[in-house]
């Protein structure tokens, strides 16, 4: 087992990285500070580096809410004592230095590979596994000064929208804002996490809306990176260090309470500076009917008015549809992600110096139906000679039908409702069932909740949720920005616009 180095055995090689993530001076002490979950990230930061507060009492309120929000099952491992050594450390130096992060409790999901904790990705097989070394994107928040409270709660492998997880060590995560429904999924975990006040901001991975779904049903922030063809495209390069669904799709992506809590992460990850918010006057977004049409009849009303609050901002709304791409991401959908894993899997195994576990045993010990229906196709390669005309033909396909929406419309992004539908009721039997819009007929959960998410990230596209609003009962609702490849900077900043506009969340109450 590798073990983290010491902060100060990091602190030389981090100055680059603070230059990139400036932080204010805190010249008053705001009521939040006796409860440092009511801070953004970057105020939170700010005030343990100017000696407001102390990294050590920060992390005791993180584990504290842990504890009073356990039962909404948002952790799988909790890692206090090497936490509260850290924020010791932090504060028994002079000044936290250049460090950006320094002393930011952060949850990360359990299938991002941390050194000194295991990462199970929620399922049985790999709950003792220790792999060998942090994730990149993670070991660049570590160097940074962070503090990793613990591991999030997911859908048990990824492979599933609503953390319904039934391994006997994880349980169901549950919405903060109704505990009878879920979180969304796969990241559900750091969402609920997020949502509860247990920490700020923290990891999770998308690969179909696994940032963006929970943190629309937890009305957080959620980002998905660009991740394009790979290669320099992709803006997070975490390959074989975290559990994989698909190479071509999977990237880790920051959630966070507000859209600056995401652009901080992200300014570290990448080592540029955080996104400054974008003016909207003027700014052109493509509303695509087809991501407006069938939804649920409250949600509908809150999407609406978000974007007429919008349009009274002045952003262009350019009414012109994508006819024909729900069809094309079909054919690119699952060939991919149920085909990859064949490789993948193994490959992520032996990068990660997991030894004596295989494919065959991971998926022989799934506790989740939804999951395991979903191995069963892996397994017997159900999609395997539909691949390479997914990978070759029909994805190339996608992606020019979204690079000729934006050019021929002259867009700076697409926007629509996350999901399309507030957070449906948990599903304790198979993890992922069935649901009902506006009283219709029973249709899937998974299928109909990614509907508006899986479209871009098949194209490889960066997309933002944020908060539009609550339903009269009283549930989260997300409205989402997708751009083209590469322009996730300028995302966040008009998110942070976006958010101006249309508010943050209320606190859960529990």
């Amino acid at each position: 087992m590798t073990t983290n180095p010491s902060r100060r055995d990091v602190l030389a090689s981090s100055m680059a990285i603070a230059a990139g993530a400036a932080l204010p001076s805190l010249g008053h002490v705001s009521p939040a500070m006796a409860n440092p979950s009511l801070m953004s990230a970057t105020e939170l930061v700010a005030a343990i580096r100017d000696r407001k507060i102390t990294a050590t009492d920060v992390a005791k309120a993180a584990f504290a809410r842990a504890e009073q929000v356990k039962d909404l099952n948002s952790l799988i491992f909790v890692n206090k004592d090497p936490a509260l050594a850290g924020a010791a450390e932090i504060d028994s130096w002079e000044r936290p230095g250049p460090l950006p992060l320094a002393g930011l409790p952060i949850v990360v999901k359990d299938n991002i590979n941390t050194a000194d904790m295991p990462t199970s990705a929620g399922t049985p097989a790999l709950q003792k596994a220790q792999p060998g070394a942090n994730a990149p994107s993670l070991q660049k928040l570590f160097k940074a000064g962070v503090i990793i409270v613990g591991k999030a709660n997911m859908h048990e492998l990824a492979f599933g929208i609503t953390s319904t997880n039934l391994s006997s060590f994880a349980g169901p995560v549950k919405n903060p804002y109704d505990k009878t429904r879920i979180p969304g999924g796969s990241s559900g975990g750091t969402a609920a996490a997020i949502a509860a006040g247990i920490v700020t901001c923290g990891l999770g991975s998308d690969t179909g809306g696994s940032t963006r779904v929970p943190a629309a049903l937890c009305g957080i922030v959620g980002l998905r990176p660009s991740v394009g063809n790979g290669g320099a495209e992709r803006r997070y390069n975490d390959a074989n260090q975290v559990v994989p669904i698909s190479h071509t799709r999977d990237t880790v992506g920051p959630m966070g309470r507000l859209v600056s809590d995401v652009a901080l992460l992200d300014s570290v990850i990448t080592g540029t500076p955080v996104a400054r918010p974008e003016p909207l006057r003027g700014k052109r977004f493509g509303i695509p009917a087809i991501f407006w049409n069938g939804l649920d009849r409250d949600l509908e009303a809150v999407a609406k008015a978000a974007r007429a609050k919008l349009a009274e901002a002045g952003v262009v709304l350019v009414d012109v549809d994508m006819p024909g791409l729900f069809e094309q991401n079909a054919k690119v959908s699952f060939p991919v992600a149920l085909h990859e894993p064949i490789a993948d899997i193994p490959a992520y195994l032996k990068a990660s110096g997991i030894e004596g576990i295989t494919l065959a045993d991971i998926a022989a010990r799934i506790a989740s139906p939804d999951v395991k229906g979903a191995f069963g196709a892996i397994t017997a390669d159900a999609f395997g000679a539909a691949y390479q005309d997914a990978i070759t033909v029909q994805r190339p396909a996608l992606q020019k039908m979204y690079e000729a929406y934006f050019r021929d419309n002259n867009l700076d992004a697409i926007l629509f409702p996350t999901t399309i539908a507030p957070a449906p009721a948990i599903d304790a039997d198979k993890g992922s069932g069935e649901m009902s819009i506006n009283g219709g007929k029973p249709v899937p959960t998974f299928d109909t909740m990614i509907r508006n998410t899986d479209p871009g990230s098949n194209a490889g596209l960066p997309g933002l949720s944020l908060f539009a609003g609550m339903t009269p009962g009283g549930l989260p609702v997300g409205i989402e920005i997708d751009g083209p490849v590469g322009s996730d900077a300028r995302l966040l900043g008009l998110g942070m616009s976006i958010e101006a506009i249309l508010g943050t969340a209320p606190r859960p109450k529990v």
